[in-house]
């Protein structure tokens, strides 16, 4: 609805609304008049009661949870008792006039009793209940508006096939990788120890020593552990692809340049498509362009 429509649609409202309260107006002035209320007081009565049923109704609109709970509660009381009090003016011939003055709201004593309980205590509930339902709105907090997401709608979709399977059967249990333990490295004999050894002299022989500017002798160091076998290698560590020869790969680059010019014959996009090394690459270009032009020379 445009903002012309929904003018035009609170005008009817307040106008519908003007003259409900002229037509109970009448009535409630007629009751306070009848239990003693003098004129401006008979006069504000109406304003009383459904003044605060229009209160309520706005603190409705505003207040949430328990507060909003309360204000329905407050509006349906308040309507009840204005309908009760418009009923009962219209069932009492007595209460009608211009000007009417103090007398009974019932024959019946506990009904008269109970009307007048009901339209005197009215006024005072307009003050309590009025000003609790101010102080409500008045410290009201309204909730925070929360953000708008960015292709709310997209991630919903991703997420429900997501969660959709695939496969009509669940997916097997990933295998553990064999691992293959590797020997442990052996000493070479060309390392360097990690202290210099000293020459120990055979027991019953003189001391090796150095005389004048000659080095003393050193022994590098052995190991009498044989070197392992290095063992199988394993199938991780294989190449997924077996090396090719000249003549497969002279066979792939031709069933791949087949049909091209020969200005499209070039290095890299052979070795693309075969997926071998440059070196190789140039070499099938030149061997292609060779063969090509050879064709040629030899059609009549």
């Amino acid at each position: 609805m445009n903002r012309f429509g929904k003018g035009l649609l609170i005008t009817a409202l307040v106008v519908v609304v003007a003259m409900a309260f002229r037509v109970s107006w009448n009535a409630l002035r007629d009751i306070a008049n009848a239990i003693g209320a003098d004129r401006t007081a008979a006069t504000l009565y109406p304003f009383v009661v459904d003044g605060l049923m229009a209160l309520a109704l706005v603190a409705t609109l505003v207040l949430i949870g328990n507060d909003r709970r309360f204000a329905l509660k407050v509006l349906g009381t308040y309507t009840g008792a204005s309908l009760v009090l418009n009923y009962v003016h219209g069932l009492v011939p007595a209460l009608h006039g211009a000007t009417v003055d103090w007398g009974r709201l019932a024959d019946w004593d506990p009904a008269n009793w109970a009307l007048v309980l009901l339209a005197t205590s009215l006024p005072v509930g307009s003050i309590y209940f009025g000003s609790d339902l101010v102080a409500k709105v008045l410290h009201h907090q309204p909730a925070p508006i929360p953000a708008p997401v960015a292709n709310e709608d997209e991630s919903t979709e991703t997420a429900m096939k997501r969660s959709t399977a695939d496969l009509p059967e669940s997916t097997p249990p990933p295998t553990a990788p064999n691992l293959v333990r590797m020997p442990d490295p052996v000493a070479v004999g060309f390392l360097k120890p990690a202290l210099p050894l000293k020459p120990v002299p055979a027991i019953g022989s003189a001391p090796v020593t150095s005389i004048g500017s000659t080095p003393k002798r050193t022994v590098a160091a052995t190991s009498a552990r044989p070197r392992a076998a290095t063992g199988r290698v394993p199938s991780v560590a294989r190449s997924p692809q077996p090396k090719r020869t000249q003549a497969q790969l002279l066979d792939a680059a031709r069933a791949a340049m087949a049909g091209l010019p020969d200005a499209k014959v070039t290095a890299e996009g052979i070795r693309r498509a075969v997926h071998t090394s440059p070196a190789n690459a140039r070499m099938l270009r030149d061997t292609i362009l060779a063969e090509r032009a050879g064709t040629a020379v030899g059609t009549p």
